[in-house]
């Protein structure tokens, strides 16, 4: 019986990560030659946050693809953000209102998705040897959602008790919910979870599977010639589409071969600009002091009165973006480092807990914020860290259950590679942030009366929350310019 490796590795957000993608799935092929002839199951599991530019409308995830469709997601339409004169028009109001209320979601008792975001936070921030690292815990937990759906027995088991569900009815239901609890779009505010599957034209499928997909996770599926220039073109517009562009040359060079059975892509897309843009003038030149030494970099500057939180090992503050949604930056006391915070308790609580803005610890006060402008990117493999979490049954042949999706009683079918990459760019504007998933199967001390100064010029941890406060990208900045 022949191994079928799942998700096979699409691509990523440099260059050189995506020619060591095509150079571990080279190896992958000349390792599998002794073997007889496999067959690749192949998945990209894409994270976007985008800059806030407004122009025009996303969330447009199917043109073009309807004769590639075996089952299509549905996205709920809102009106448009009541801007400029239309802010003083009640109706125009109104309906704007009534559909941002339609996509508010109770997530009831989340702490069994804080339990996952912070041990797989620390399962894959850690150990970075005083590199940047990022890492977005929604997009790996709705891949991890997605592929519990595509698998059966212990398999799923695995997953469930990683995700902290029941059932995979319970977990459809909260991936569900996370979906729209994050989804926004009327044109000021875009944040959209996307997914799709692909699949060859001679792949036995299950359609009711497909059917799940489309209902409960918002991800479309599609049928063609595998390997073929059209379909691998289909998947590129595709990609495209969900992430607005920002990322058309690397999605140009994903390429899916003949002997990929099939992908998996997920994609987040979240654009905004601070709701308090800093201003440019007050940008200034200064020190950052590296795990290697100072470098230069660009601060930027803004006094504002707004809540200053500690802890025993830390300080904190927020950034708020236009239409929803943070960036919270945690500074490590003096002598203490972000890996060190990774490992505590509190910290832990404070950054992925849902009681952020009623901790204990916190002032109003005025701040004098002055934050780097940064560029960080890192790329690293989720497949020992997935299997430390419990995850184990996917990767071996011999015990890994596909049967939810793949009808062939004789197909073997397993993860051979689970990667993960991202990008964060922030500066007075907004902040832009990409991420792909590659998988080859998925205080500070009490602040005085009245100033305080938060100066970010030593590495620190940084956390995006989206409009229903889970945490869209978490990561650590050792070197602002992504040294």
């Amino acid at each position: 019986m022949n191994s079928q490796n799942i998700f096979d590795g699409i691509t990523d957000i440099r260059d050189d990560l995506v020619d060591g993608a095509k150079e571990a799935r080279g190896k992958q092929k000349s390792q599998g030659g002794s073997r007889g002839r496999k067959r690749m199951l192949g998945a990209a599991v894409a994270a976007v946050l985008a800059l806030a530019v407004f122009v025009g409308i996303f969330a447009r995830p199917h043109s073009g693809l309807t004769a590639y469709a075996i089952a299509q997601a549905g996205y709920p339409k809102m009106a448009p953000y009541p801007s400029g004169l239309a802010q003083f028009n009640s109706k125009v109001h109104d309906a704007w209102w009534e559909d941002v209320k339609a996509q508010r979601r109770d997530l009831g008792d989340i702490s069994s998705l804080e339990s996952f975001f912070a041990r797989s936070a620390q399962a894959f921030l850690t150990g970075t040897e005083g590199q940047n690292r990022v890492y977005s815990p929604v997009n790996v937990y709705m891949a991890l959602a997605m592929l519990a759906q595509l698998t059966g027995g212990e398999s799923r088991e695995q997953i469930l008790t990683l995700l902290g569900s029941g059932s995979m009815a319970d977990l459809r239901q909260q991936a569900s919910d996370v979906w729209n609890s994050n989804y926004r779009d009327d044109g000021a505010l875009t944040s959209i979870l996307a997914g799709s599957l692909w699949l060859d034209k001679d792949l036995k499928y299950n359609q009711g599977t497909m059917d799940i997909l489309a209902r409960d996770f918002y991800a479309s599926s599609y049928r063609g010639n595998m390997g073929s220039e059209q379909f691998n073109k289909a998947l590129q517009s595709w990609l495209n589409e969900q992430t607005g562009g920002l990322l058309k040359e690397q999605a140009g060079n994903i390429e899916l071969d003949k002997e990929t059975i099939l992908a998996l892509a997920t994609t987040v897309y979240f654009k905004a600009k601070w709701h308090d843009e800093f201003s440019r003038e007050k940008t200034l030149p200064g020190a950052f002091h590296t795990p290697s030494g100072d470098v230069d970099t660009d601060f930027m500057n803004q006094r504002e009165d707004q809540p200053y939180y500690w802890g025993d090992r830390f300080a904190a503050v927020n950034q708020s973006f236009e239409g929803g949604g943070s960036m919270w930056f945690l500074l490590p006391d003096e002598g203490t480092t972000p890996e060190e915070l990774l490992s505590d308790g509190e910290a832990m609580d404070f950054l992925f807990g849902s009681n952020r803005y009623q901790w204990e610890n916190q002032k109003f006060i005025f701040v004098n914020k002055s934050i780097p402008k940064f560029d960080v990117s890192s790329q690293f493999d989720l497949g020992e860290g997935l299997q430390a979490l419990g995850i184990t049954d996917v990767f071996d042949p011999e015990v890994s259950d596909f049967t939810p999706v793949i009808t062939d009683a004789e197909a073997t079918v397993a993860v051979s590679q689970a990667s993960h990459a991202a990008r964060v760019v922030i500066d007075e504007e907004g902040c832009t942030a990409a991420a792909f998933t590659v998988m080859a199967a998925a205080g500070a001390v009490q602040p005085p009366d009245d100033e305080v100064d938060f100066i970010l010029d030593r590495p620190f941890i940084f956390c995006i929350t989206g409009i229903g406060g889970l945490p869209l990208f978490v990561g650590v900045v050792n070197y602002p310019a992504g040294a």
